[in-house]
C-alpha cells in the first residue's frame, strides 16, 4: 500500500509519559521515523499524558494496581484517537493489550543489564551486612534477598533523577536502574556498574522500546514496519510468552532473557518468592521460529515446579 505521510498540518501524534526517560524514548521513535521517511520534526507531535503510576509515588506498585498504571491513560487516548501511536518501555507493558490495540513494533534493544548505583561502592559483594538498598522493583528485591538475606530493602519509587537524589540524601547505600535508561539519558556521570545477567537476570523485555498502535490503522502499521527491529521482536516473543504463561504482574518477581546466536535462541527464566527465600530457574534452547513456544514451555515448567503455594505470600 502507499503510505500517507504526516505533515506539519497533520502530524503523527506520539503519546508518552512525561518522565525524562519516557520523553527520550518518544524522541528516539520520532527521530527514527523522520529518518526513515525523510521528514522534518514538525511532522510529529509529542503528546505527554499523565498516568496514575507517575502521580502516586509514596506506595509500591503492587499496592496500587500494578503495571497497567503506566499505560492505562495512554491506551485510552490511543483508542479514542487523541494520539496515533504510544511509546512505552516494554518491560512496563502487560502481556495483553486492550481490544483494538496491538504492540508489534520494537526498536533495537539497548543494554539489557541492571546497573548497580552507588557513590561509594561498585558491587553487591561490597555491601556490608545489613546495608540498606533502595529499589522499587519486586524482582530486584527478591533477587537481592535471595543472594543476600541480610540486606534491608526499602521502597525507591520515582524517575531516574528522583531515585538518584534519594541516594545522595543517604536514604540507601545503593540502588539499581536499567543500564538502558542511563544510556538513553546520556547519564555517563552516574556512578554505575553493570550487573551481568548471570548475577542478576533482568526483567522481561528490559532495554526494549515498544510502540503500540490501533489494530485498524493500516497506514500507521505500514510506517512502523520501517523502524521495527526484527531481532528484538524475536527475542521478546520468547520473553513475553514466558511472562504470559507465568501470569506475571508487579506482584510476582519474574526475570527472563532471550539471546540470539545465528538462528538459535537461548531463553532463561526465573521466578522467586517476594521475600527471596526461594528461587527457581530454567532455560530453553531452540530455533527462532520456536520462540513463543519455548516461552510457554519454560513458563509451564516453572509453574509446575513452583506449585500453587509458591506465590502465596503476605508482606510482614
Amino acid at each position: 500500500m502507499t503510505v500517507t505521510l504526516p505533515t506539519p498540518d497533520s502530524p503523527l501524534r506520539i503519546g508518552t509519559r512525561g518522565s525524562p526517560l519516557a520523553l527520550a524514548q518518544a524522541h528516539e521513535t520520532r527521530d527514527r521515523l523522520a529518518q526513515a521517511f525523510d521528514l522534518q520534526e514538525n511532522c510529529f507531535q509529542i503528546v505527554v499524558i499523565k498516568v496514575t503510576g507517575d502521580a502516586i509515588q509514596d506506595r509500591a506498585l503492587k499496592d496500587i494496581g500494578g503495571k497497567g498504571l503506566f499505560t492505562r491513560e495512554i491506551e485510552e487516548d490511543l483508542l479514542s484517537g487523541k494520539i496515533d501511536i504510544a511509546v512505552h518501555s516494554t518491560k512496563d507493558m502487560p502481556t495483553l493489550q486492550p481490544d483494538g490495540l496491538i504492540l508489534d513494533t520494537f526498536l533495537p534493544r539497548e543494554d539489557v543489564r541492571d546497573a548497580f548505583i552507588s557513590p561509594k561502592l561498585s558491587s553487591i559483594a561490597e555491601l556490608a551486612p545489613g546495608a540498606v538498598v533502595g529499589t522499587s522493583s519486586l524482582r530486584r528485591k527478591a533477587q537481592l534477598l535471595h543472594r543476600r538475606p541480610d540486606l534491608k530493602v526499602v521502597e525507591f519509587r520515582g524517575n531516574v533523577q528522583t531515585r538518584l537524589k534519594k541516594l545522595s540524601d543517604g536514604v540507601a547505600e545503593c540502588t539499581f536502574l536499567a543500564a538502558a535508561g542511563l544510556s538513553r539519558l546520556g547519564m555517563d556521570d552516574v556512578p554505575a556498574t553493570p550487573v551481568e545477567p548471570d548475577d542478576m537476570l533482568p526483567a522481561i523485555a528490559q532495554g526494549a522500546i515498544g510502540i503500540e498502535r490501533r489494530m485498524d490503522d493500516a497506514n500507521t502499521a505500514e510506517m512502523l514496519m520501517a523502524i521495527h527491529d526484527v531481532e528484538t521482536g524475536q527475542r521478546l516473543a520468547a520473553e513475553r510468552s514466558l511472562l504470559l504463561t507465568l501470569d506475571g504482574s508487579c506482584e510476582t518477581p519474574i526475570a527472563g532473557l532471550a539471546e540470539l546466536t545465528g538462528d538459535r535462541l537461548r531463553l532463561r527464566g526465573q521466578v522467586l518468592r517476594p521475600d527471596g527465600s526461594q528461587a527457581l530457574a530454567g532455560e530453553r534452547d531452540g530455533s527462532i521460529e520456536e520462540a513463543a513456544a519455548m516461552g510457554k514451555d519454560l513458563g509451564e515448567e516453572l509453574l509446575s515446579r513452583a506449585g500453587p503455594a509458591f506465590f502465596d505470600w503476605h508482606d510482614a
